[in-house]
Order: C-alpha cells, then structure tokens, then sequence
C-alpha cells in the first residue's frame, strides 16, 4: 500500500530495461537486496519496507503513516504489512501485523485507505492524530474526506467532523479529542504577546503545552520555558506542561489537573 519505486519484481526490472547481469551487479554492491525469491528492494528502502516484502506485502496501517511523514499516537514495534484477502503470509516467525482487508477499487487515495486501516486496526484516536496529521500537511483531499466519510460508523464521523488543520502534533490532537465533551474553547498553535506560540489555549487564559519527546531536554532549553511560564504568568495566564508520556498513558492525570486548574476560575 506504500511503497512507491523501492520494491520491483525481477519481471519489473527487466521490463525496465535492467539485465540480468546488472542485477547480479547490484545485489553485491548492495544496491539492491532480495527480501524474498523474485523480490528486490532499492537502497532507499527503509527497513520497514524490507520487512513488509519479505512478509509477502506492502507497508500498511500505522508503518504506512509513519513511512509517509505522519504522526502517529505509537511508534509501532511491529511492522503492519498489508496482503490483500488473497495474499500470502510469507514470514510465519515474525511480529508482523498482517491486514487482509481487499482493496477499494472506488478510491484512488492510498492515504484515505491507510487511514481507514488505522481505524479499524488500532481505533479512533490513532485514527484522530494521523488525521489531523494529514490535514496539518496538506495530504488529504475532499474527495478522500468524502471516501472516509462514507465508510465510516458514527464515531468516525465524529473524529471527522471534529479535525482541523491547526494541531502541530498528535499530542495537541489527542488532548483537544480526549477534552471534546467537556465544551472548552479549546484553540492550538496560538501566538500571544511576549509569550510566544502556545500548543493549547483552554478558555482564552489556560495555556497547555504539550512537550514532546526529547523537545524541550537540557537546561537551557528547560530555562527558555520557565521563562516563557513566568512571561504568562505575568500577563494573567496560567500554564500547565506535559511531556509524552503523560498525556498518552496518564491521561487521569492529565485530566483532573487541566480541570483542577479551570475550576479555581
């Protein structure tokens, strides 16, 4: 589903004029390698399309996204390989995730087809942040919207109407889709005078700011922010800062502080 020119056939490769003997070539100076028999990978292949090769497919799902420039909520630690219902699992030892699902000759959006994927397989706020991610980048078309609206249940839907195109990661588009039922007036990438820009504005004077992993490490980059807090703090607002970790599995946590600190109001 994702692979564009890094994976050919050995019949591809003779169709484009690649002799025999070049083959032989590339395989020892490692230009190309053979994930599996009749398969061949360019040297610009990540591993994760190696794997999905070798495994009988094509990268799919959150591997896909991530492979496109996408956030996604998790890293995955296995690949996800798309085969078709009529595929064949290759690796019977391996940590692949394997997707069967046919595909869908009434869409020409290989990114609306991924997303759908990430909805099924790994739920609706995966689906949410590499949505918002796409949107963020320009990658998705109204008619890829309308493809996705069409195949999706009522939860979807909702995930659908609810993005934007303002979140500059996933983590400001998990917290606005995990805060969506309280009613905030929840606003991200806000520019305020001698603060800066803010991840998250909650009710006009809440700010949030959502440190990534490895975003805000050492002690000068730790000071900037402490200065940027005491900036808000002096032109009356207040600023509560999660790191990764807790927003994505101490979401409890999260939660109760950000309405902990809207209900001192």
């Amino acid at each position: 589903m994702c692979t564009g020119t890094q994976i050919a056939t050995y019949e591809m490769l003779r169709a484009a004029g690649v002799s025999r003997r070049q083959i032989e070539a590339a395989l020892k100076t490692g230009h190309l390698t053979r994930p599996r028999r009749g398969i061949y990978a360019t040297d610009a292949a990540c591993s994760a399309v190696r794997t999905a090769a070798a495994h009988g497919g094509e990268i799919a799902c959150v591997s896909a996204a991530r492979h496109l420039g996408l956030w996604v909520l998790e890293p995955p630690s296995e690949t996800h390989v798309w085969v078709g219902p009529g595929g064949h699992q290759r690796h019977r030892r391996c940590e692949c995730v394997t997707h069967w699902d046919a595909a869908s000759d009434d869409c020409e959006d290989d990114l609306a087809r991924i997303l759908l994927q990430i909805r099924r397989c790994m739920g609706v706020e995966s689906f949410f942040v590499t949505l918002e991610s796409a949107l963020r980048l320009g990658r998705l078309s109204a008619d890829a919207l309308g493809w996705l609206r069409a195949k999706a249940d009522a939860t979807t839907r909702e995930a659908l109407d609810a993005a934007r195109d303002d979140a500059d990661s996933g983590l400001e588009s998990l917290l606005r889709w995990r805060l969506r039922g309280h009613g905030f007036d929840i606003r991200t990438q806000v520019a305020i005078g001698g603060v800066g820009r803010v991840d998250v504005v909650i009710d006009g004077w809440l700010l949030i700011e959502t440190d990534g992993r490895g975003n805000h490490d050492g002690p000068a980059l730790r000071h900037k922010d402490l200065v940027r807090d005491a900036v808000a703090a002096a032109s009356g607002y207040t600023t509560l800062r999660f790191d990764y970790a807790l927003v994505v599995h101490r979401w409890d946590l999260v939660e109760a502080a950000i309405l902990g600190a809207l209900a001192l109001v």
